[in-house]
């Protein structure tokens, strides 16, 4: 019985895996995730036309152009508090107040969203993970501070995708797959 189940999971394996695209950075640890959901959110915002980033679900709630400007703003927030200091090529000079809200436009806010990526990637680096830093009036590991900013983009990844289907548009990396 055992070898039956284990022959037919791997049939079924065979025909369900080569639908799905090779994920790099999949299991890959921290730095793995990151790129994946970094990559992942920039194809969907990309592939968002501009004149969705104005879309939201219903009043009072965030509209696409404010998810992907809340992942940023935080990208760069949460490595400040994990305690890496603010500045080179990829941090803006000054965030403004309301970012989230004043920053509507698609070209700006893609800009946005990838610099902050570039941020953490140059910044993740440099943190000593073992460091207690303040975080919600706690004393936490870095580490813990860089784990939340993986938490943070996929959380609001899965928030921009269900937008991007409310809008008719399909996440890139899935977009064969919805077709077939």
């Amino acid at each position: 019985m055992t070898q039956l189940r284990n022959v037919a999971f791997g049939l079924l394996s065979a025909f369900l895996l080569p639908a799905q695209p090779p994920q790099s950075g999949l299991g890959q640890g921290w730095n793995g995730e990151f790129d994946l959901a970094s990559r992942q959110l920039i194809a969907l915002a990309e592939a968002t036309p501009a004149n969705k980033f104005s879309f939201r679900p219903a009043p009072g709630i965030r509209s696409t152009s404010e998810v992907y400007m809340h992942i940023a703003v935080g990208n760069y927030w949460l490595l400040a508090q994990a305690g890496v200091k603010p500045g080179g090529p990829h941090w803006p000079r000054q965030i403004p107040p309301d970012a989230e809200k004043k920053v509507t436009d698609k070209a700006e806010v893609v800009r946005w969203l990838k610099d902050s990526m570039d941020a953490v990637r140059a910044g993740q680096p440099t943190v000593d993970g073992a460091k207690k830093v303040k975080f919600f009036g706690s004393e936490v590991p870095a580490a813990n501070v860089l784990l939340r900013i993986l938490v943070h983009n996929h959380e609001h990844m899965g928030q921009a995708i269900a937008y991007a289907r409310m809008s008719g548009v399909a996440p890139p990396w899935s977009a064969q797959s919805d077709r077939q």
